[in-house]
């Protein structure tokens, strides 16, 4: 059972790097100047981290409670979600959206 909860937990992993793939691909592919679609390319998935980061992660800086901290996470994933559907990657938003809604149940199950 050990060999599950760590392949979750990598799992978990591999979820927040599609989310700022999904971000990232998002500011890529605006209809804007190309230095536009850079900057967006750029400024989405980093701020999706920062937040991550101070908020969500294991040693987050700041600890906002289990509550706020679902909260920020909904945010990162369903931005994520919400940018592959306003790309047309309805199948790729869907898959993101059920692996995450899976992994996330897991991980409240195991107390990971």
């Amino acid at each position: 059972m050990d060999f599950v909860k760590t392949a979750n937990l990598a799992l978990r992993f591999v979820l927040e790097l599609c989310a700022l793939g999904a971000l990232a691909y998002w500011g890529a592919t605006a209809k804007v100047q190309m230095a536009g679609r850079i900057a967006l390319a750029v400024a989405a998935p980093l701020t999706a981290a920062a937040l991550w980061g101070l908020f969500v992660a294991p040693h987050a800086r700041f600890d906002l409670g289990s509550v706020a901290r679902l909260a920020v996470e909904l945010v990162v994933f369903g931005g994520a979600i919400a940018a592959l559907i306003a790309r047309e990657r309805s199948l790729l938003a869907l898959t993101l959206g059920a692996v995450y809604v899976i992994n996330r149940s897991l991980i409240a199950v195991w107390h990971q």
